[in-house]
């Protein structure tokens, strides 16, 4: 009878225990969030509709970016290939700052709603641009002239950069907070949490089309003023959505700034260079009282042993120990902080390659389609850039199948709860990328010798924009292993404290590779017009895309084998947990 009560105490303390959810979250008056009433899909949902209004403003601005700086602010091709990538490329970099305001110090909650109203701002300044006649791009009414007025010209680049910062905030919090939805230490909600990030991806690519299609509609056959009216209902609709789920979200206060203890274990190690390491790892100081870690602790690792200098004891006291300078003692936890970090540099730098060519779409595929055949009968015809839409498809079918058919299958393979691990998945996607750029090559040099023989026999025909689905899809489904598995890698892989900052590292990847294509191009446009024709001409029959692109598939093919290499060597993290 006693041994029954005990089991029964047990369970009854397992269950309690379960009730709650104990991943250092709160919930929205700062206490240990109920399991049942917050978090997980019920709060996701909301996220995700938001994220959805998010993407739909930015593809419905970005992809169609390329076309107004020529039609509208009569760029030429050049100038505003490196425009695109570098208004691009900040956009993506000021995550950065954005992941890392939200982890230290304003929390991810207030972060996201801060930037949803510098976003606002941005679309309401964009739609001033258009209808105030102090600020439209032409001195009549009409809107087209031969070159826009200065005034439009800058009130266009502050509104597209007032986007940027709006970004910088929204995008690693939304997505970082959607995740802190789910509990890593309960089994069900974890394996949600990997799916999560699948459907997440989903919500991005319906935003994404509707940008590229319904938007880019309205821009082609009304105005752009009238696309930037749409967008800012929306994102003003998804925010009050947003707010309304406030009392059902799981929060992670903030925890200052992570950077801080990784300068002190640098320092550390550096002042305790010349120390012996001990006989056993277990020697090295541990604080496993520490409330900073919630009881999830990193295991030890033997890379980089260096840095293990910083966790040597100089004296036995433990006392003395705890009350020791963490500039000059700290704990293993913290030690192998640093470790991710360092290890996760080669990764970061090797998908790099990944988004230089993610750059081409949105740059010069879009342009391909502008001077190739859009009509699919004699009163409609395709906008350029909604030709974008077909790799938000390949992305939707390559989650669905990934997370559908492969997971399920793989698990039962490898024995992994992944399926496949998380570089696995990145990696396979570097190679869609690969292809893509392949087939991009072969369509450009088919499309430039039929210019060539119109030439010959003064015929004015085009080729069908048909021939660049293949290109867009494969990219796409690319996208969907790449994409998804970077944002689940530097979400997963970073420190606890650090997950905003970790997406906004994923977007970094995206940001650089647009600064290194416009880098590329000004390289190979400067080296090509040394030696002969420039591959960058006033126009695209009068360039060689299609070697730009051969180049591309050496450079990313090379990247691929010195990926897998560095993926064979990486440790993932290992974390143990340890009751308080």
């Amino acid at each position: 009878m006693e041994k029954k009560n005990t089991i029964d105490a047990k369970t009854l303390e397992i269950d309690n225990e379960m009730k709650w959810v104990h991943d250092s979250s709160v919930d929205y008056k700062g206490r240990v969030p109920l399991r049942d009433s917050t978090g997980s899909w019920k709060t996701s949902l909301f996220i995700i509709v938001f994220e959805f209004s998010e993407r739909l403003s930015y593809f419905g601005v970005a992809t169609s970016l390329v076309l107004y700086l020529t039609k509208i602010i009569h760029q030429d091709l050049k100038m505003a290939a490196k425009n695109v990538n570098y208004w691009i490329g900040v956009t993506t970099l000021m995550p950065l700052l954005g992941g890392f305001i939200a982890d230290a110090y304003l929390g991810r909650y207030i972060t996201i709603i801060l930037s949803s109203i510098v976003y606002l701002m941005a679309l309401v300044l964009l739609s001033l641009s258009w209808f105030l006649p102090a600020l439209k791009p032409c001195d009549h009414n009409t809107n087209t002239c031969t070159q826009a007025r200065r005034v439009h010209e800058v009130v266009f680049f502050i509104a597209m950069y007032l986007i940027s910062v709006g970004t910088g905030g929204h995008k690693p919090s939304l997505q970082s907070f959607g995740a802190d939805q789910f509990d890593d230490d309960h089994v069900s909600e974890r394996r949600k949490k990997m799916s999560f990030f699948n459907w997440w991806s989903c919500g991005v690519c319906s935003g994404l089309i509707l940008g590229v299609t319904l938007i880019v509609y309205v821009q082609d056959h009304i105005n752009w003023g009238v696309a930037d009216v749409i967008l800012i209902g929306v994102m003003a609709f998804s925010l009050i959505i947003f707010l309304l789920g406030r009392k059902c979200y799981r929060y992670r206060v903030p925890s200052g700034s992570p950077l801080t203890p990784m300068l002190q274990v640098l320092v550390a190690a550096i002042s305790k260079r010349k120390l012996p390491y001990p006989s056993n790892p277990s020697e090295l100081y541990e604080d496993s009282n520490s409330q900073s870690c919630n009881g999830r602790f990193l295991c030890h690792t033997e890379k980089l042993k260096f840095l293990d200098k910083a966790a040597i004891l100089e004296s036995d006291d433990g006392n003395i120990a705890k009350k020791q300078s963490p500039w000059k003692l700290a704990t293993v936890n913290k030690v192998e902080e640093v470790k991710l970090i360092i290890n996760m540099i080669p990764i970061w730098v090797f998908t790099l390659p990944f988004g230089i060519c993610m750059a081409q779409t949105t740059t010069f595929f879009i342009k391909q389609g502008v001077i190739m055949d859009r009509k699919i009968s004699s009163n409609f015809e395709i906008p350029p850039a909604s030709m974008f839409a077909l790799t938000a498809i390949g992305m939707i079918l390559s989650v669905a199948i990934y997370d559908r058919i492969l997971v399920p299958f793989l698990r039962k393979l490898t024995k992994n709860e992944r399926g496949m691990n998380i570089l696995q998945r990145i990696g396979t996607g570097m190679l869609f990328s690969t292809v893509s750029m392949v087939v991009a090559a072969l369509v450009e040099r088919k499309r430039l010798k039929m210019v060539e023989i119109n030439k010959i026999n003064n015929n004015h025909s085009t080729m069908s924009v048909s021939w660049l689905v293949p290109q867009f899809l494969i990219i796409g489904f690319g996208d969907g292993f790449t994409l998804v598995g970077l944002q689940e890698y530097f979400y997963d892989q970073v420190p606890d404290s650090m997950r905003s900052l970790g997406i906004a590292l994923f977007l970094s990847v995206i940001g650089a590779g647009s600064f290194l294509s416009s880098l590329i191009i000004t390289i190979v446009d400067h080296v090509t017009s040394k030696i002969g024709k420039s591959w960058f001409g006033k126009d695209l029959n009068n360039s060689r895309l299609d070697k730009f692109y051969w180049m591309l598939v050496v450079m990313t093919t090379l990247n691929l084998f010195v990926f897998v290499f560095f993926a064979r060597q990486y440790s993932y993290k290992n974390v143990q947990k340890v009751v308080v």
